[in-house]
């Protein structure tokens, strides 16, 4: 009987390993319960997901459509909130469209492109776009050294720690126009910033007018966007292996040394992340420089968001507005998609990852 039960595993064994080498549908195998005989029958097994003969997983009707039904409420909310607008700005700026043809602006005059020569021709557009990328240009250049450094300043732990990482954090949480405003009063004339000046014996002129104003626009905006720099630094060194500082000590690697080869490597993601995203943030800046110097802004800060403003709502050349809306979109776009590719490049290059 030893015997024969051993006999009646090893073909039960056997049968199980040849129906998952067998083509087609998946079978479950077990014993005949029913007759007792212990002979493995081979039953059709009711799965999901099952193995076909090229070695691909085949899944059911629920689990292959699921993805798109989990996708609708955010592609909806998609296209309300961005491909709409996107679309609406686009056909506005083939209309001309001002303040006498706004009540029937879908029966506005069409004119294609002219818009757009107009903007080219005959505004201060190529002004406004050298403005605001060299200021955001200058700007983020100048932030990120001073957020790299406040983020290895407080890495490690010290008494006080968490008050000065609270008080680095007070430029990046007050709003734009509180920024703007508070400065605004430090530069106006008889101002701090000028008395501060004077105790030096140094007579700065305007900052909120003259020549002065793109350097005072710069200053500012540094000093309102650093903070963000900080954080993504300070999240790129927490990923920093606590096993790597302790080889570095133990090798003898100085203090220069151990920021170059073990701490910079790791913050080259998040640096270049922050860089994209802080010109883009500049670019598009309209609040502060608005609120900073007002409106008519002087002409060292008409940036493309305040000229744009000004066609607009005070020149009432709503196409012709619409057309540098559109402008400043392929502006912003530029750099965005060159990381993004810059990214693909660089998650294709490493180990694992998809050509």
């Amino acid at each position: 009987m030893m015997t024969t039960a051993s006999n009646s595993a090893s073909e039960t064994r056997r049968a199980a390993q040849t129906a998952r080498r067998a083509p087609g549908p998946a079978y479950a195998v077990g014993p005949d319960t029913a007759s007792g005989s212990g002979v493995a029958d081979a039953v059709p097994a009711i799965a999901v997901g099952v193995e076909t003969p090229g070695g691909r997983r085949r899944r059911g009707p629920s689990e292959r459509n699921r993805p798109l039904w989990m996708m609708i409420p955010g592609g909806l909310l998609m296209i309300v909130v961005i491909i709409v607008p996107l679309l609406l700005g686009i056909y506005m700026s083939l209309l001309d469209l001002d303040q006498y043809t706004l009540r029937q602006w879908v029966e506005a005059p069409f004119i294609a492109v002219a818009n757009y020569v107009e903007a080219v021709t005959q505004t201060e557009l190529f002004h406004g776009v050298w403005l605001s990328v060299s200021y955001s240009f200058i700007a983020t250049i100048i932030a990120m050294p001073i957020g790299i450094a406040a983020a290895v300043a407080t890495q490690n732990a010290f008494k006080g720690r968490a008050v000065v990482r609270s008080v680095f954090l007070i430029p990046y949480v007050l709003p734009s126009f509180v920024v703007a405003t508070v400065w605004r009063t430090m530069f106006q004339p008889g101002g701090i910033v000028e008395h501060a000046f004077h105790l030096f014996g140094a007579d700065p002129g305007l900052f909120l007018n003259g020549p002065n104003t793109y350097w005072t626009l710069v200053f500012v905006q540094i000093w309102a966007s650093w903070p963000f720099i900080y954080l993504l630094a300070l999240a790129g060194l927490q990923a920093v292996d606590h096993e790597v500082h302790e080889a570095a000590a133990l090798d003898g690697a100085l203090w220069w040394t151990k920021l170059r080869y073990v701490v910079f490597p790791y913050l080259r993601g998040p640096i270049s992340l922050a860089f994209i995203i802080g010109m883009l943030n500049h670019i598009n800046n309209f609040t502060l420089p608005f609120v900073l110097f007002g409106i008519p802004a002087p002409h060292d800060v008409e940036l493309l968001p305040v000229l744009t403003y000004v066609t607009s709502f005070q020149s009432f050349r709503f196409g012709l507005s619409a057309a540098m809306a559109v402008v400043s979109l392929i502006l912003i776009a530029i750099p965005l998609f060159v990381y993004l590719r810059a990214v693909k490049l660089d998650d294709a290059e490493t180990p694992g990852g998809r050509k």
